[in-house]
This record gives structure tokens, sequence and C-alpha cells, in this order.
């Protein structure tokens, strides 16, 4: 692509505070029909047997995990085991294969939940009625309510990486955080962000665990003009129009189904044994989750656009692609972190299609395509730690860091919408 290059994620580039020794970063130009172009049209089709394929895999999965997690504490318990070690390594024991159940689980788990986000994209099926089915049994056995959900995501990959009007992750300003401005003196970041590690640990594991569900009850790292307590549960909410609130009571509904199922399975079976079986490896969905979708829109590298700088290809380049926890990712996951970019681009094209369409994708976007190979706990600590706000003025910001330093900074020119790709 012709033009000044845009350094990649995994290039190691020196933060600074001073923008005139940073990287420049030079915004994408053209349009998303001139992407489209570049792409296969046989790669958009969308194939409801293939589709149908995919989940009754993870289905199976996840009945012959469950299976064999009900001899976990038979066989530990038994004579076979229990007489021949200690109590407390048959705990340790029985412990540890609780903790391999709820790993794979959890996984098996999150790739259902692709599924019904493959569904509110449209993009399992042709059908909207089938995807809407799908969607619906799967994201409310997993308490996420389908309709309501889908309604915001939807304007969240409408306006991906707008300060104005993006859904979620959208980056906190200097003004926000109430700290000061740079032309008033010498700012002491250090007292400002100086969190002891097991401080920041803690807020990290709060947010990977109870993120998701605090966004979808009060608006919790979304759209900030929103008013307080924005709810997905609440019919009236500015999420919503009026034709739109049967849906979002018919997602109640659903989730009130799951209460009722819950507690009735409780009744059965016992609270600890639904919270082993179940809700730990609902927990594990969320951080999965919550931490996928975080590194996707999380960079110091991604930038974010005010005002007319922003297109929609340009949102959509700025995530970035990840090698999400290697094979496992590709395989439980469906590649949902590996093959996002292309996502990002066209919805509507169903995650099999992602490797190649990827492919094409990187060839003609070149520079503008981001990747990482970083581990994927590591990004995440370093990038909690790294994106802490923008600055309130500018059309293309970069995050700062802990000491008020990016790594990358926008060139100088015209940032506003061009209308081809050279």
């Amino acid at each position: 692509m012709a033009g000044q290059r845009t350094p990649h994620v995994n290039e190691m580039l020196r933060p600074s505070d001073d923008d005139a020794s940073l990287a420049k970063f030079t915004p994408l130009s053209g349009s998303i029909e001139d992407v489209r172009r570049a792409i296969p049209p046989r790669l958009f089709k969308r194939d409801t047997k293939r589709g149908l394929a995919y989940l009754a895999r993870d289905v199976l999965m996840a009945a012959i995990v469950w299976y064999f997690g009900t001899y976990i504490d038979v066989v530990c318990a038994s004579n076979a085991v229990s007489g021949r070690i200690s109590h407390i390594a048959s705990e340790s024991l029985r412990w540890s294969v609780w903790c391999i159940y709820w790993w794979f689980q959890g996984l098996v788990f999150t790739g259902v939940w692709v599924i019904g986000h493959e569904c509110g994209h449209s993009a399992f099926s042709e059908s909207r009625l089938v995807c809407d089915i799908i969607g619906f049994i799967t994201h409310t056995a997993l308490w996420t309510p389908y309709f309501s959900w889908r309604i915001s995501h939807h304007r969240h990959h409408s306006n991906h990486a707008s300060m104005e009007r993006d859904e979620v992750y959208v980056p906190k300003t200097r003004r926000d955080l109430g700290l000061p401005d740079p032309k008033d003196g010498p700012i002491d970041y250090e007292e400002l962000f100086g969190d002891t590690p097991m401080y920041t640990l803690f807020m990290l594991v709060r947010q990977q665990l109870l993120g998701f569900p605090a966004y979808l009850l009060y608006n919790v790292s979304g759209q900030k003009n929103y008013p307080w307590w924005t709810s997905h549960y609440d019919p009236t909410s500015v999420l919503f129009t009026k034709s739109q609130r049967n849906a979002v009571i018919l997602s109640n509904i659903g989730i009130a189904a799951m209460v009722y199922a819950v507690r009735a399975a409780s009744d059965t079976w016992g609270f600890s044994e639904v919270i082993k079986y179940y809700g730990i490896p609902w927990l594990c969905v969320n951080h999965w989750f919550t931490m996928i979708t975080y590194l996707h829109h999380t960079d110091p590298m991604l930038p974010h656009y005010r005002n007319s700088a922003w297109t929609f290809s340009r949102g959509a380049a700025a995530t970035v692609d990840r090698d999400f926890l290697g094979w496992q990712g590709d395989f439980f996951l469906h590649g949902v972190a590996h093959f996002h970019v292309i996502h990002h681009f066209f919805p509507k094209m169903p995650f099999y299609h992602g490797p190649e369409a990827t492919k094409y994708l990187k060839e003609f976007i070149g520079d503008h395509y981001h990747y990482s190979d970083k581990p994927a706990f590591k990004a995440l600590w370093d990038n909690y730690n790294d994106c802490q706000f923008v600055e309130d003025t500018g059309d293309v910001l970069f995050y700062k860091n802990k000491k008020g330093q990016a790594v990358l900074a926008a060139a100088e020119g015209d940032h506003g919408r061009k209308k081809k790709i050279n």
C-alpha cells in the first residue's frame, strides 16, 4: 500500500511523552467497498449445515467433558486412589482434576457462546429465523440476553473505535480521570497511577470475572455519554428503540427461565454440584470472552478516532488478531481471537472462512493489518498497565501509559475521509 508505513503491533516501539519523537501513524484510506472487492465472494457464503455441525461438535464435547466430570469425585474417593495415598494428596489430586475440567469445559462453553455470537451477526445461516433460534438458546444458556446484546453489539461494530459512538472499551480521556494538563507543568504520574502490583492484579481479576455481567447490567466500560445505570435488561434504555423493546423483554424472559432452571437444578442435585459442573465453567466463559474482546480493542498500537477522522474501514482496522492460546483457542473458540480483524470488516462472514479471508485482507491493507503473537496473559497484563488514557484533543488518538507516554502519534496532515485505497 502506498504512503507512509504503519508500524506493526509486534514491533518494540519506545514510549515517549514527546509526540515529535514517536513513530508516526497514517490512518487507512479507502472505503469498505474497496476492501470487499479484494475478498472472493465465495467467502461470504453462509452454510447452515456447516454451522450446525460445529454447534453439534461443541455440544457433544460439552457432554463428554461433563460425563467424565461425574467420575472425578468417585474415582478420587475410591480405595484404588485414597487407599494408596494420603488424604491431603487425594484431595489435591481431586481438585487438580476439577481444575482441568473447568479449563476445558470453560473453553467448550465459550465456543458455544461464540456460535451464539455468530448468530447475532447473522453469520451462522442465511435464515435470520435460524440464527435467532440458535443464538437465543446458546446465549441464554450462558446468561447472555441474546437480543439485547445483539442490538448493542451491532452498534459497536458499526462505530468501532469512534470516541463518540462506540459501545464498549471507549478510552478514558485525561479529563475523565481528572489528570492535570501537561501545559501547566510537570506531572507526577507515579503519584497518580502508583498502584501496587497486587491491587492491579485484584482489579484485573475483577474485570475478567465480572466485567461482562457488569457491562450488561449497568454499562461498565461502555459508552460514557450514556445515562447512569444504562442496562441491557431495561426495555426503555437508551440502548433500544421502541420497536426493539419486545425483543429485550423476550431476552429477559430467557434469563428468568435460566434463573428457574438453576434453582430447580440446585434443589435436585445441590447448589455445590451446580457450581462445580456449570457455575465455574460459566465464570470461565466470562473470563475468556472479556479477555478476548479486551485484547482485541485495547493496545497501545491501536488508534481511536474523533469526528471526521473516523470511517468504518478505519474502525474495522483498529483491532488486532492474536495467537490466543495457540491451537486451543483456534479449535475450541473457533478462531474468534485469531481472525478478529476480518470479522470487524465483515461481521456476517462465517468464522470458518476467517483464515482464508484474512490472507486476502492482509495482502490488501498491508501494514494496516495488526497481528500479535505475544502470549495472551502477558498481553493482558501489559495492556492493562499501558493503556490508561487518551488526550482530550486530537482526531487520531493512542493510549498513554502510567507515565503519560504513548508509543505512536498521528502523522501530520489531513486525516479526513478518503475515497480510494491506493
